[in-house]
């Protein structure tokens, strides 16, 4: 298992678009991949498990991956939270 701790800085939080995005991120690995947030935790290729964590600016997400490909999930998914949010 891999994971990936991260803290909000977008203004917005995660709101639908990114959500939607990190999702679609999320759904091209074969690996389980969860985001937890206040000791909720939800799957990462479900948006409304995503939506409905309410992360907010100054929030800390941690995001785990476990499979087969769970080194280059984090790799991408990481990336993605630091170009995006």
């Amino acid at each position: 298992m891999k994971e990936f701790t991260y803290t909000i800085t977008d203004e917005q939080g995660i709101h639908a678009r990114p959500a939607g995005l990190l999702v679609k991120e999320a759904a091209g690995f074969t690996s389980a991949i969860t985001i937890e947030k206040d000791g909720k935790k939800v799957d990462a290729k479900r948006i409304l498990g995503v939506m409905g964590l309410g992360a907010k600016k100054g929030a800390e997400i941690t995001l785990r991956a476990e499979g087969e490909d769970e080194d280059a999930a984090i790799e991408k998914l990481s990336a993605f939270l630091q170009e995006n949010l």
